[in-house]
């Protein structure tokens, strides 16, 4: 591989390798964690030895890859078949043969297709899931093999950084700022400011940095950046690095992402070979490397200056930010911190232009944002929208709405320290102000639907339990007062509830958030102020003893309606402890002293029979 020397050189390379392309018919087989959980690794190899099989009998030249997330997680093992964009879904080994006949002969495999209610879908773009999407930062992570520097740069890769180089560093930044792109992984912080910043601060070497230490419970943006498109990461970078004169970066990578970090590792080694990356980038005189650095396992070493702290061979705890990072930062040199999706925006920007960049979004929150979608949904996975989609239009129109038509209750963004938003905000459109205003965050993306089945009490217990374990304990307000509202959220959740415990929770959550040390703790609240805001009935129920949703086990019992009931038997034979009795065609009962409220009645029965009662002395 011979080392680039020009941007022009880029660009004749990009040619060649368009020009020597198998006339563009790819297999791409999702390789996202959730496919390959389910087996993507076995389906990608039994694609190929199907593939090689088949190219002994006809001449043909058919590419199979291994791609990153392809997004819609609940359908996987997912295939794309390229150009024609056909989507198989639950993809398996024994698949793979009758797969490749059919693409050869123009035709598709009907039971492996999309079902739409009552039609197959052919057409990946047709697919509801991704109708209403717009993937910009995701438009390559399903379609490129992440190990291939070839097909990043075969889809305009690092087109974006040729451009730049051609300009001076001043105009590089001055287009980012007038892009008004915003911070992707919390508080939205304009990334233009930041760079000015800790361009004009004195002092070197100057640093840029990848937060990539994505703890939030559900959350997998930007894993999938990392492991489905490291270049994009890389590039955007490189842009940022040249805009405030950086020589060097690092990427922080959360621990438990070992694929990540092996993809990114492999992407460095491509980029510095070809001259994309290291001494003199593209013959420009700029030289910038980047250092891969794997998380402490900490929850709070998503937070700036712990992140730093870590990086540094200390303990992954805040300082108090009087002076900001861009001023002295990583070891106490000016520095610029954004998480990867932050970064693979500026490569779009650059390549495409500040003004289609602004025609994305709405004014104060211009371009698109990816979301993992989870929780009570049908069609869970990675999405891609432009900012100011309403919470309606992402819950119901991608995601397909509530599974077993269940109704809607909640929806949590921006992970543990959002906030969880209800049925009357769902025309919400969701942007960086919008959530503030609405009492939640956009966080880094998380976004997790719940049913009506849902305790919001416990659900506020649930992240502050995860808050208390994640907290570094440098603070009193965080360290003392997450424990003392998980202890109140205990007894409300245990039937040891009293009468003034919410407003004694609203209390401690306020001060939290007034006087916590760093982002953690001051955004720590939003659970416990979002619920008591939206759902005080709730927990004024749960003071008196009494869980409407079936969810705190010691605050209600199942309880059968006699007119309702079929006597199907269907609850009888799924209840694990035969706490369920009677007669078929009539209607059953509950021994409450048998029954261990685990809902699988509940859930069997198709009447809607089973309902949750008071708790009686």
């Amino acid at each position: 591989m011979s080392r680039l020397e020009s941007a022009k050189a880029l660009d004749e390379w990009r040619r060649s390798l368009r020009a020597s392309r198998c006339a563009g018919r790819r297999i791409c087989v999702c390789g996202g964690p959730g496919c390959l959980a389910a087996g993507s690794a076995d389906v990608h190899r039994a694609l190929v030895a199907a593939s090689q099989k088949a190219s002994f009998a006809v001449d043909v030249c058919l590419d199979v890859v291994r791609t990153g997330c392809q997004g819609l997680c609940q359908q996987g093992v997912l295939v794309t078949l390229q150009p024609q964009g056909t989507l198989y879904c639950a993809v398996q080994p024994d698949d793979a043969e009758e797969i490749v006949d059919a693409f050869l002969q123009g035709r598709a495999v009907e039971r492996l297709l999309y079902r739409d209610r009552a039609r197959s879908v052919e057409d990946v773009q047709d697919v509801p899931f991704y109708l209403r999407q717009e993937k910009h930062v995701l438009a390559r992570c399903g379609l490129i093999d992440p190990y291939s520097l070839d097909d990043y740069v075969v889809q305009g890769g690092y087109e974006g950084l040729a451009r730049a180089l051609c300009l001076e560093s001043e105009t590089v930044l001055e287009r980012i700022v007038r892009a008004r792109l915003r911070g992707r992984g919390g508080g939205g912080f304009p990334a233009g400011r930041k760079w000015e910043a800790c361009r004009r601060a004195s002092g070197d070497p100057k640093y840029v940095l990848a937060n990539g230490d994505e703890g939030d419970p559900g959350a997998f943006m930007d894993r999938s950046l990392m492991e489905g498109d490291p270049h994009s990461l890389l590039e955007g970078m490189v842009i940022g690095a040249y805009a405030i004169g950086a020589s060097k970066g690092f990427i922080y990578v959360r621990n438990e992402y070992p694929l990540a970090v092996k993809t990114l590792q492999r992407a460095l080694e491509a980029a510095r070979e070809k001259g994309l990356l290291g001494k003199d980038v593209l013959g420009s005189g700029f030289s910038f490397d980047v250092e891969v650095c794997r998380g402490g396992g900490a929850f709070v070493c998503g937070e700036s200056t712990a992140l730093m702290a870590s990086i540094e061979g200390r303990p992954g705890t805040p300082r108090v930010k009087y002076i900001r990072s861009s001023e002295r930062g990583l070891w106490e040199s000016p520095t610029v911190l954004n998480n990867v999706e932050t970064w693979a925006n500026v490569p779009l920007i650059l390549s495409r232009g500040v003004d289609w960049f602004l025609s994305l979004g709405t004014e104060g929150s211009p371009g698109t944002k990816v979301f993992s979608l989870v929780g009570k949904v049908k069609n869970t996975g990675l999405v891609e929208v432009p900012m100011g989609m309403t919470l309606r239009e992402i819950i119901f129109d991608v995601g397909g709405g509530m599974p077993k038509g269940r109704r809607f209750k909640a929806v949590q963004t921006g992970g543990p320290s959002g906030g969880c938003l209800p049925e009357a905000s769902l025309d919400l459109p969701v942007d960086f102000d919008s959530l503030n205003e609405a009492g939640s965050i956009m966080g880094s993306g998380g976004m997790i639907v719940m049913d009506d089945r849902t305790c919001m009490v416990d659900v506020a217990r649930y992240f502050v339990s995860f808050l208390v374990e994640e907290s570094c304990g440098k603070c009193t307000p965080c360290r003392e007062g997450l424990r003392q509202m998980k202890t109140i959220l205990d007894d409300l959740s245990s039937g040891r509830g009293r009468p003034g415990d919410a407003e004694l929770l609203r209390s401690l959550a306020e001060n939290l958030r007034d006087t916590a040390l760093c982002g953690l703790g001051q955004s720590a609240a939003n659970p416990v102020l979002s619920t008591l805001r939206y759902f005080p009935e709730e927990y004024a129920e749960h003071e008196a003893g009494f869980c409407r949703s079936g969810v705190c086990r010691d605050l209600f019992r199942f309880v059968v309606d006699g007119d309702s009931c079929r006597g199907c038997g269907l609850c009888a034979s799924t209840c694990p402890v035969g706490a369920v009795s009677g007669e078929k065609g009539r209607a059953h009962v509950i021994d409450q002293d048998r029954c261990i409220r685990c809902g699988k009645c509940c859930e069997a029965c198709i009447f809607e029979a089973i309902v949750v009662g008071e708790v009686t002395s």
